[in-house]
């Protein structure tokens, strides 16, 4: 029987489904400062860095057909990539936390029925989600995302139909930090993005329609969020709604983007454990996520995701990086290996840099130097060795 492939426009739809969402909206919020037009710059730039690193890691996985953990293992060895593994699941739980709570908050600031009631019920949408399985979402995913389109545009020309400028937190965000949390948020998905386009009909346009469509949609919800501090003086995008009379609406967008967004946290859990052992059900410890996660967002609320945001850049950005200068420049694969020492050593300084850049304001943020100059040294490394091999033959 012939394996089900999952189309363009699907992978398009699960894309724009990981875009809209209250997180990036709130992080949006966080450029107000700057003015319209410098925090316009910021979200563009960041996210097309990010969106270019998500293309590649994508384009990865489409043509190993690996999950992302999976072709980890060409760089890392089959030992070594289970760190990152590992990392990744418990980076997945916090995203699950961290949506549920927001969720839960906006959708009771709509309509009060107790924030532990919201999470219960984002929780169970999310695990339906699961259950139906991403290769059979179809007509579901199609009804979600037009009806989110709508809302989020509707929602759009209420906060920029606002006349007058508000007045601004003086607490003031430089230029090269908002253009870092701009890369933080597709940063956060490059562990989970071959994933899906490893399942994709067409490999290479699945993986650009899928970070064009991220990019597009994650920086109008940042535009959004910027546009409601500003013109609203408000960050509280459920009030905004409440306000402005869309109640039901409203209620739809939170709901709804959270359980598409968060919904490929799980799932990808489930994926990224099935790098560690294949035994693992990835449904069913996905629906584990899903539960661990609601738990969290009942018990233990996270209010403030920046530090978070940039724990998984430090983490993935140079991981990412020796991926793609092996995959794409070297031509390298250290699969066979149990552990790949080199490029372990060559990620944990690309890790120490991307922490000392976040100590200076550069103006294209850390990611982007960081990812470049992880790349030089993976092509610098290589050539020695490949000369100290060579030299040892003569």
């Amino acid at each position: 029987m012939k394996e089900k492939r999952t189309s363009v426009f699907e992978n398009g739809l699960i894309w724009f489904g990981a875009a809209v969402s209250i997180a990036e909206i709130m992080t949006g919020t966080y450029f107000a400062p700057l003015g319209f037009v410098r925090g316009l710059f910021a979200v563009l730039i960041g996210h097309g860095i990010g969106c270019i690193m998500l293309f590649l890691a994508g384009l990865i996985g489409g043509k190993t057909r690996k999950s992302s953990m999976e072709t980890a293992k060409a760089s890392f060895g089959h030992k070594g990539a289970l760190f990152f593994a590992i990392v990744n699941i418990v980076q997945l739980v916090g995203w699950t936390g961290i949506m549920i709570y927001d969720g839960s908050l906006a959708a009771n600031n709509i309509f009060n029925i107790g924030r532990l009631v919201w999470c219960m019920i984002i929780g169970g949408l999310i695990t339906l989600w699961i259950m139906i399985g991403i290769k059979n979402l179809g007509k579901v995913n199609i009804v979600a995302m037009f009806a989110l389109l709508v809302l989020t545009v509707v929602l759009s020309f209420i906060i920029f139909g606002e006349k007058t400028i508000q007045n601004i937190d003086s607490n003031m965000i430089t230029f090269g930090a908002a253009v870092e949390l701009s890369v933080a948020m597709p940063l956060s998905w490059l562990p989970l993005i071959s994933d899906y386009t490893r399942d994709a009909e067409s490999p290479v346009r699945a993986t650009a329609v899928s970070a064009i469509t991220y990019g597009v949609v994650s920086g109008f919800m940042y535009i959004i969020g910027m546009g409601a501090a500003m013109f609203t003086a408000e960050s509280d995008i459920a009030q905004i709604m409440v306000k402005a009379g869309l109640g039901i609406a409203g209620l739809g967008i939170v709901v709804f983007s959270t359980v598409t967004t968060t919904f490929l946290d799980a799932y990808s859990a489930g994926v990224s454990a099935e790098a560690i052992s294949p035994k693992v059900n990835s449904k069913w410890l996905a629906v584990a996520v899903t539960g661990i996660g609601t738990a969290g967002a009942i018990f233990f609320p996270i209010t403030d995701m920046t530090e978070f945001l940039y724990f998984i850049g430090s983490v993935f950005a140079p991981m990412i990086a020796i991926q793609i200068a092996e995959f794409y420049l070297l031509k390298r694969c250290a699969e066979n290996q149990k552990f790949s020492i080199r490029n372990m050593i060559i990620w944990f300084v690309g890790f120490v840099i991307y922490r000392f850049f976040m100590r200076v304001d550069l103006i294209v943020g850390s990611t982007l130097l960081d990812v470049v100059i992880t790349i030089i040294i993976c092509i610098i490394v290589d050539f020695a060795w490949q000369r100290r091999k060579h030299n040892e033959r003569v």
